[in-house]
């Protein structure tokens, strides 16, 4: 259940009930694509970080260790030992970045795995199958990401067959949630927005998939290639068209003035890889804008990453010592940036959360992003 709190300009403030509890928005989600975040970050961590929902991904996780290892072991909640709700993707990008390996077909795609290069098909109904013995929470149906520089013929006819797909996936879920051995008999399923930058596809096919009254929606194959100006101007064009009374998620978006400007344009569900990959390489996000902590500036330095942050690198070291750790490849160096930036991404939501709450979140965002633009 959805029940929106609050409402200023087209930006939401809500909250989402699901079988795993209940999920404050706006909300970013924290990325463990193979139910793990990259730099040996623990689910414990990430209940200290102020983690709400923790995304996984279907096509990793069906790879290795195979969903029915996951379905074995419990779920995907009890396989990670996470309390909270998980999101799984349906598989549908990682099939996208997969070009040269895949074909693509009306019954779903064949492609080849990039851990042994064994032949794989994926459809709307396997991809369901395998999300339902992960047994996520919410779980996204099968699409095509076209490129963002895809012909107009081509993001058309892409965006019509995914239409056909997630019909096929929300027939699929109610089978599967229906049957006795399904761990998670309330899984989610949110349906996806595509066409690419042509406003009038996404438009259609926003009023089109609205019909199907399903427990979400998401904007899919931005962030590709295209401008940032380019994504709001699909933004600003689309989410109109997009349920209100339901969540709305922007997939694999984005940076902190991504989240502030898409906030603004009624988004409330955010992931993307930013600050684990960024933490990994010794990049962490202040208040004023990024940090290279690779930079011989900071040899001697004793302030933390960012002075008054509570999350368990600032509190304890220094800019120097972590600087230590990364140039002597120190597994800790990179684990303790990663949860800085986890932290700075969930604080942000709880402080954009703030603003939207006390009415003003105009205000907050331009003070945010002017705040944002220095870069060290």
């Amino acid at each position: 259940m959805y029940k929106i709190k609050k409402i200023e300009g087209k930006a939401k403030r809500a909250e989402f009930v699901t079988v795993h509890g209940t999920i404050q928005t706006p909300v970013f989600m924290n990325v463990g694509t193979a139910a793990a975040i990259k730099g040996a970050v623990s689910t414990m961590d990430l209940q200290e970080i102020g983690t709400q929902v923790e995304l996984s991904n279907t096509y990793h996780l069906h790879v290795r260790p195979g969903d029915d290892v996951v379905k074995a072991m419990g779920g995907l909640h009890k396989f990670m030992v996470w309390d909270k709700p998980i999101l799984t993707d349906s598989g549908g990008f990682q099939v996208f970045s997969l070009a040269g390996l895949r074909k693509i077909k009306e019954e779903g795609v064949y492609f080849h795995s990039h851990v042994d290069g064994r032949k794989i098909f994926m459809g709307p109904e396997e991809s369901m199958q395998i999300q339902s013995n992960l047994a996520s929470t919410i779980a996204m149906a099968f699409d095509e990401c076209p490129s963002s520089v895809a012909s107009r013929e081509y993001v058309q006819a892409s965006v019509e067959r995914t239409t056909r797909w997630l019909v096929r996936c929300k027939n699929e879920m109610e089978r599967l949630n229906s049957l006795p051995d399904t761990i998670n008999k309330h899984q989610l399923l949110f349906g996806i927005n595509q066409g690419a930058v042509y406003e009038d596809i996404r438009i259609a096919h926003a009023q089109e998939i609205s019909k199907l009254d399903l427990d979400g929606y998401a904007v899919g194959g931005l962030a590709v290639g295209e401008t940032h100006e380019e994504m709001y101007r699909i933004l600003d064009a689309v989410v109109p068209h997009l349920p209100q009374n339901k969540p709305t998620y922007l997939m694999g978006v984005g940076t902190p003035a991504n989240i502030l400007e898409a906030v603004d344009r009624g988004i409330d569900f955010f992931d993307c890889v930013y600050p684990g990959r960024n933490g990994r390489h010794g990049h962490v996000y202040t208040a004023n804008g990024k940090l290279n902590l690779f930079n011989e500036k900071f040899k001697l330095d004793e302030k933390p990453i960012e002075e008054g942050c509570q999350c368990p690198a600032c509190r304890h070291y220094s800019r120097a010592y972590i600087r230590h750790l990364l140039k002597a490849g120190e597994m800790l160096g990179m684990r303790l940036c990663v949860l800085h930036n986890l932290y700075f991404y969930n604080h942000l939501m709880e402080e954009i959360r703030n603003a939207l709450d006390a009415g003003c979140y105009k205000e907050f965002k331009e003070q945010k992003l002017s705040q944002m633009e220095k870069t060290s």
